[in-house]
């Protein structure tokens, strides 16, 4: 079966990444290890990383007139994402992301800039595409309005939406209703869950929820039961990217009609993956890739 078409609405930035052995304490200077610029930025990644599993791919955001937007921007097309739809913005540069790396783990500080442009105006002289999506995939890294109104156009049309809520903050009951899927860590789940004060719309979330927990795996809920898949053992080089290698991977599963479950297991095996290289988008697998780590799995 052909993949239907995705579309990703998000970030997309420079990733600044400095490993050090020591991560330093308050007024203090240590040496790193090494430093590198690599594409990243939440929307990108997951566009990225449905493309090198094959999936049909469009992106919209917003980059800077600089030399960090030209780059990303042909570094998506390299990847078999469409970029026809990336604005570019004179009045702000591109967004980045300054990345401290430290034996596996990984702490960021992101400064949006261009991708405060992806607004709710842009969005809707999108809709005939977004309307002729199958999927929509959406982060919290631009705007909420305009991930509101995104959602909103996606639910007009039917077309089924995937909303991975980071950064996170606080989400409106409209907003969690328009998404078919929600698809927070443990600790995106608790925040999301405190801040709802409707019972029935808790309990008609749980039915939308995927929640990733890392090395220990991913749950989802179905007709008000809780399942639970086991992560793959693998040697974690860089988690960074780990989550929107899965949320990326989840799109492809459900634009190919897989089950819930079915693409929960394929996120798992992409996330998984990811963790084993250096680099949010140049760590994540290819189909080829996954199918060749699942039958050595099996």
């Amino acid at each position: 079966m052909s993949d239907s078409k995705i579309t990703v609405i998000g970030s997309i930035n420079m990733d600044l990444v400095t490993s050090t052995n020591v991560i330093p304490n308050q007024g203090e200077t240590v040496l790193g290890t090494n430093f590198l610029t690599m594409p990243g930025g939440k929307g990108a990644n997951q566009a990225v990383a449905s493309a090198k599993l094959g999936g049909n791919v469009t992106m919209i955001g917003s980059v800077g007139s600089d030399v960090f937007g030209e780059e990303l921007k042909a570094n998506l097309k390299e990847q078999g994402v469409s970029v026809e739809h990336i604005g570019q913005s004179a009045d702000a540069p591109t967004g980045i992301a300054s990345i401290i790396l430290s034996n596996g783990d990984n702490r960021i500080i992101v400064v949006p800039g261009a991708n405060q442009g992806v607004t709710s105006a842009m969005i809707e002289e999108k809709e005939e595409m977004i309307a002729s999506s199958d999927v929509l995939l959406l982060q919290l890294e631009i705007p909420l309005e305009t991930v509101e109104k995104a959602a909103e156009i996606a639910k007009k049309h039917h077309v089924k939406v995937i909303l991975n809520p980071a950064p996170i903050q606080p989400l409106s009951e409209e907003l969690l209703e328009k998404v078919d899927f929600i698809t927070p860590n443990e600790h995106e789940l608790a925040l999301l869950l405190k801040r709802i004060q409707s019972k029935e719309t808790k309990k008609d979330l749980y039915e939308k929820l995927i929640v990733t927990k890392g090395a220990e795996g991913v749950t989802y809920y179905q007709n008000g039961r809780e399942h639970h898949i086991s992560s793959y053992k693998v040697e974690a080089v860089d988690t960074t990217g780990a989550g929107d290698s899965f949320n990326g991977a989840f799109a492809v599963g459900i634009s190919r009609g897989m089950t819930k479950r079915e693409a929960c297991q394929l996120g798992n095996a992409v996330g998984a993956l990811s963790v084993t290289k250096l680099g949010a988008q140049t760590g994540m697998p290819t189909q080829q890739e996954v199918e060749k780590f699942l039958e050595k799995m099996k």
